[in-house]
């Protein structure tokens, strides 16, 4: 199970890396690339600080955890029977309100639809319903902390049999808790999927390359969205993905905002583009805007790919 520190410690560090950079533009950053750990930027925080992304990873694993913990021992439980998704959610507000999971002890750099849908909750919302169902509510906010679940049902897996159904749809109770649109579930579909593949290559030393490792997530999760008539209207978002040629499009045309659809882009790519857990996520940062939450989403698959010990000790 070293795969579980590698690719959490994967997240974190891309995280902390990107974190002095944040909101500059790419233009900037190739004239000054980020090259190693800084202190400063955006938030005034000392080198190796980490921001949201990693509280809301911690706390999800720390929420996960203690629901495996609480659990009942039956031999046919499903996944949601055993996730608490209040406890994950107690988990956000501790982090919001009293800057628990933080490295400071308050919390710093939060997003706005993650703000909204921990307020919901607070103030009374089911778990699973608290997230934003807009247009507009589609920022990379679940996908940055949504990792944790594929260790989850992967490890659980050997004990459990669950069905496509129910994986699939923890990831996206686990994305709706803050992100309930249709479009960000999806992508939190196609990245754990991705990581499923990574995990298992990592557990069983098969020796897969990266692409065809990409290539069998992305088709697994381009299959199962495709027979669910829910998600039709939003597949079209995903043609670029489902392509299997991000690789093959030129830096100007991925986008490093904080659009679900532009990270879990620019992620593939970095991670296609490289051959290193740091050269992968370095191009992360230096494709600017968001930066660290692109590093950080990249950085958990490049952990779990490229193992502990490839991440930089400085």
């Amino acid at each position: 199970m070293d795969c579980i520190k590698s690719g959490i410690l994967g997240q974190i560090v891309g995280d902390a890396l990107g974190l002095p950079v944040q909101f500059i533009s790419r233009d900037e950053r190739d004239l000054d690339p980020v090259t190693d750990m800084r202190g400063d930027g955006a938030f005034d925080m000392p080198a190796g600080s980490w921001s949201d992304d990693s509280s809301l990873i911690l706390a999800t694993t720390d929420g996960l955890t203690e629901s495996l913990n609480k659990a009942d021992d039956g031999e046919n439980l499903n996944l949601n029977e055993i996730i608490d998704y209040d406890l994950i959610m107690n988990n956000f507000s501790l982090w919001l309100n009293e800057g628990q999971f933080t490295p400071y002890g308050f919390a710093y750099d939060i997003g706005g639809a993650t703000m909204d849908g921990i307020g919901r909750y607070d103030r009374g919302s089911e778990a699973i319903l608290s997230g934003g169902i807009g247009e507009r509510d589609n920022g990379n906010g679940s996908l940055m902390r949504i990792l944790p679940i594929a260790f989850f049902i992967y490890y659980l897996s050997k004990k459990y049999s669950f069905d496509e159904d129910d994986k699939m749809t923890a990831v996206h109770n686990l994305s709706s808790l803050t992100h309930r649109h249709k479009r960000s579930q999806i992508a939190c579909g196609i990245y754990v999927r991705i990581a499923l593949e990574f995990i298992e290559n990592h557990e069983n030393d098969l020796g897969l390359g990266l692409e065809e490792l990409i290539a069998n997530g992305i088709n697994k999760s381009k299959e199962y969205y495709c027979n669910d008539a829910s998600f039709k209207k939003e597949l079209h978002h995903f043609d670029r993905v489902f392509s299997l040629n991000i690789q093959n499009l030129p830096r100007d045309e991925i986008k490093s905002g904080g659009y679900c659809i532009s990270s879990l882009e620019a992620s593939i790519w970095c991670l296609l583009k490289n051959e290193n857990y740091k050269d992968t996520v370095l191009a992360a940062v230096n494709l600017g805007y968001d930066t660290d939450t692109t590093a950080c989403i990249v950085g958990g698959l490049a952990g779990i790919y490229y193992g502990f010990d490839d991440i930089p000790s400085d």
